[in-house]
């Protein structure tokens, strides 16, 4: 690990336009010497020396101005590659065996009645990347740690599990029942690398393109983090991210570059498989995607190694005296590249080398065939090799190799290069004999000819499978391996959520401030406190968490170097290289990706932490929604807060701030488990269930979301006979109605519930109704449950028959059901049907805007009065009271006129 002194600064270098020259004499025969360069060997020469010396001055950790790209040719010199310790021979059998397995089984899943799909080219031109990697560097969990982490490109998962077959690891049965998980359980293989399907065997789901680069800084981030605060020894692990160059356009492939950089991260190495193509065409036709990369990627502060040619290329390289050939190569467009992959040595000749004279004189005693072979680095194992080590060996920056290569390599003439072909899945006849024939593998034509095209291996004891074995032991074990070496944490008592249980006394407080409070009294437990990870994108201080600065200290490998401007304040802003919470600026996506990588600790590493991660409750499931798909894929567990919740609640900031929706997104996501709390004393069995399900004996692979509010109220004291079961099955009676003989149900979340008990007060004083207030505290598992019960119906019909939890507690309920939520109606509604009687719902439905609390929920038509007209509306349906009294209700509270409610309680900023 790079010391914070060893690491490059913020400010690389710049021209010395405002620095004095102290010595002018020195200066000028610096430049008489560049102009004798120039005049005398030619400006070639004098840019070869230029950069030849900003080179030395970099080794020598000198600040010059950082180029933005380079020529278009490795950045390895052949005479500064390290020897190749492999058997390159062995090595190509291995590979050719691997990449003709991976195709047959994609192939072999278009069988008729099958035609699962599936994707072969991807594979075909990074299939060398990943063999140099799997037999030299990815390093396994055999050592007891967590080995290294490798994020494998999605579309290449034929070739993944194609040389786990060659280790059984996988059997013909298995690669039969590719993309059939159900239907060929328990054989299926999953599509994808996707943990929740394959738990033994992929580590992070990747497919999501753009989410594999930034989970993979957060997760050379983590192993950073958990190793500065003692929880690991993560020293020896290694990130390696396999990404296509197409993918990078996604804005997560690029958007964290620079965290990477900041931290210097060098325990992590980006693989870009650069073939030029996206899934239907050039990346950059016109331009050149490996220079615009390079550019970016050296502007963020990463070190970039070019790896474009294989060693084919050094003789002609080798006679480029002065320049003809560089410059060809710099000034031909990817797209002519992408043509000169399909086309004939000839064609080569003609179009690349033909139009100068320097060009063709280097390839005149070379053959169109030899031309034609003129290969890519991205295929060659020692330039692989090389760039593999340079990456691990550099320090002070994390790494990105751009490795050129050619989608759909060796697959023959009617993949390569093709811009159909990330969408051939199938081989012909013909196609197999030339891919056959190209891998040298000693398949008959009369089994290629009937039935489905064989897989290959070339036997337990042959020298390439002892090669393989041996390369994982020393490598320790085999990978990709998922294994959970956790043990189940030792929990708090109760004594943790005493406090929060007492209610807030005289004193108003919001969900968020009682959920606050509640964690600080859990980080404080000698058992797991230390296992806690609060993550924040910068509202710390909105959230009320700016009390946890002192104490837990915001997380910084370079420690604070400045004197903070609030020093003086109890709550001041500390850094820490030991600190434990994660600050990780304005990008929800940063902050989700570190509560992936904190959430599957336990995994990875084998040590469970808990991530806390706390957001403004509209930028998480509407901005993130994809990496919590990630995040259950990947298995991960932990915390999920959405601050400021609920359409009316946060109503000052307007339409993109008011949240009423989060919790229909929520229910979608199979991992979440998702409650919408009214009273700190149901955070607290909460999320005491919470900790037992995810961390305690038999831990579930699932993730809580809690939506918490910024609205003071006065908390209530836990009641003696709190209903625990209910609270967390997602409902439970609050508060039996006393006064009133018509009777009617109220369910309410959140922060509607003050509303109902206040409706309920109204009926019984005002409207002779003895209206029940129940706090709703998950419609979603209701629904769940509901959903589960008329499954288990369904199919076991000569079975006693499930009652849902929600019908069921209902059951005795007498009266209309009115249901109300600061979300859309839909949230409410998805118990609809269980719910046994007359069922009505009142949400936030519409955009959100900015206005007092008050006059927003009277627009909704979600305020109390509102609450009181619905009960009564639905029990003059039942005839149960006068119809007439409807109108007097509206004239009475004004509900026609929005600027006539109350105000309510300040509040609505951030």
């Amino acid at each position: 690990m790079a010391s914070g002194s060893d690491r490059n600064p913020i400010i690389i270098g710049g021209l010395p336009s405002q620095v004095p020259d102290f010595d002018p004499e020195e200066t000028q025969e610096w430049l008489d010497s560049l102009d004798a360069a120039v005049d005398e060997r030619g400006r070639e020469r004098a840019r070869y020396l230029m950069l030849r010396l900003i080179e030395r001055a970099r080794e020598k950790r000198v600040a010059v101005p950082e180029m933005r790209s380079t020529d278009y040719v490795n950045t390895i010199a052949t005479k500064d590659e390290p020897y190749f310790p492999g058997d390159e021979e062995v090595e190509r059998k291995i590979l050719n065996a691997t990449r003709w397995n991976a195709a047959v089984m994609v192939s072999r899943a278009q069988r008729p009645g099958i035609g699962v799909g599936g994707h072969i080219a991807t594979f075909g031109s990074s299939a060398s990347l990943y063999d140099v990697g799997f037999n030299h560097f990815f390093r396994g969990k055999d050592g007891g740690d967590g080995g290294d982490q490798v994020y494998f490109q999605g579309h290449a998962s034929p070739g993944i599990y194609a040389r786990a077959f060659l280790l059984d690891r996988l059997s013909e049965q298995n690669l039969d029942a590719f993309r059939q998980e159900r239907s060929k359980a328990p054989h299926g293989l999953s599509s994808y690398p996707h943990p929740r399907m394959m738990p033994d065997f992929w580590e992070f789901p990747t497919v999501s393109m753009g989410l594999g680069p930034i989970s993979a800084i957060y997760q050379a981030r983590m192993n950073r983090y958990m190793q500065a605060r003692g929880i690991a020894d993560t020293s020896k692990s290694h990130v390696w991210a396999f990404l296509g160059d197409g993918e990078m356009d996604e804005p997560e492939s690029l958007g964290q570059l620079s965290l990477a950089s900041r931290e210097g991260l060098d325990n992590l190495t980006f693989v870009v498989n650069c073939n030029l193509q996206r899934l239907d065409g050039p990346v950059r036709g016109n331009g050149k995607i490996m220079q615009e990369l390079e550019s970016v990627f050296r502007g963020a502060g990463w070190n970039v190694i070019k790896l474009i040619w294989d060693r084919s290329w050094d003789p002609l390289l080798a006679q480029d005296r002065d320049g003809a050939l560089v410059n060809k190569l710099n000034t031909t467009p990817d797209g002519q590249f992408q043509t000169y992959a399909t086309e004939t040595g000839a064609y080569i000749r003609e179009h690349f080398f033909g139009g100068d004279q320097r060009l063709r004189t280097m390839v005149e005693g070379m053959t169109d065939d030899q031309i034609l072979h003129l290969g890519r680095g991205g295929h060659d194992h020692r330039k692989i090799y090389a760039a593999y080590k340079a990456a691990k060996e550099h320090q002070g920056q994390p790494t990105v190799i751009l490795a050129q290569t050619v989608k759909g390599w060796m697959l023959g003439p009617n993949f390569e290069g093709r811009n159909a072909t990330h969408q051939m899945k199938k081989l012909t006849v013909a196609d197999l004999k030339g891919f056959r024939d190209r891998l040298h593998l000693p398949i008959p034509d009369s089994e290629l000819e009937s039935g489905l095209p064989p897989y290959y291996h070339p036997g337990r004891n042959s020298d390439e499978i002892q090669y393989m074995h041996d390369r994982r032991k020393e490598l320790g074990g085999y990978v990709p391996t998922r294994v959970d070496r956790s043990k189940p944490l030792t929990l708090p008592g109760d004594k943790a959520y005493t406090a929060v249980k007492k209610g807030s006394g005289q004193q108003q407080v919001a969900t968020t401030m009682a959920f606050v409070r509640l964690l600080k009294d859990l980080m404080r437990d000698k058992e797991i406190g230390k296992r806690f990870v609060p993550i924040a994108p910068d509202e710390y201080r909105t959230f009320g968490m700016d009390s946890l600065f002192p104490s837990a200290k915001i997380y910084n490998p370079l420690g604070q170097t400045y004197e903070s401007v609030d020093r003086e304040l109890l709550l001041s802003y500390k850094e820490s290289p030991t600190g434990q919470m994660l600050h990780d600026g304005i990008t929800e996506a940063g902050c989700t990706a570190s509560l992936i990588a904190a959430g599957s600790a336990y995994a990875t590493h084998g040590e469970p932490l808990i991530p806390v991660y706390v957001f403004y409750s509209m930028f998480g499931f509407q901005r993130t929604g994809d990496q919590f798909w990630q995040m259950g894929d990947q298995l991960a567990r932990g915390f999920v807060l959405g601050a400021t919740a609920g359409r009316t609640t946060l109503t000052g900031e307007g339409t993109q701030h008011a949240d009423g929706h989060s919790q229909l997104l929520a229910s979608t996501n199979p991992a979440c488990v998702a409650y919408d709390p009214a009273f700190g004393f149901e955070i607290a069995h909460i999320v005491k269930d919470g900790l037992r399900r995810m961390y305690g004996e038999n831990a579930e692979d699932v993730f809580y979301y809690l939506t918490v509010y910024n609205e003071p109220i006065t908390q209530p004291a836990e009641p003696a006979d709190v209903d625990v079961e209910g609270i967390l099955k997602g409902l439970y009676r609050y508060q039996a109605g006393t006064a009133g003989s018509v009777p009617a149900q109220i369910l309410a979340s959140g922060v509607a519930v003050p509303w109902a008990i206040e409706a309920q007060r109204i009926l019984a004083e005002e409207w002779n109704v003895k209206a029940d207030v129940w706090s709703a505290t998950s419609w979603n598992e209701l629904r769940r449950d509901a959903v589960a019960a008329e499954e288990h119906n369904l199919l076991h019909p000569e079975e006693e028959q499930r009652v849902p939890y929600v019908t069921r507690k209902l059951q005795g309920a007498q009266g209309p059901v009115v249901a109300v939520s600061d979300w859309m109606r839909s949230v409410p509604d998805q118990i609809a049907r269980w719910v046994p009687g007359t069922y009505q719902s009142l949400g936030g439905d519409g955009f959100g805007f900015a206005d007092t609390r008050g006059a927003a929920r009277r627009f909704f038509h979600i305020d109390t009065p509102s609450i009181v007209l619905a009960v009564l509306t639905e029990l003059a349906k039942d005839g149960k009271i006068d119809r007439s009294v409807l109108k007097q209700a509206i004239d009475r509270y004004q509900l026609l006129d929005v600027a006539a409610a109350d105000p309510g309680p300040a509040g609505g900023d951030a």
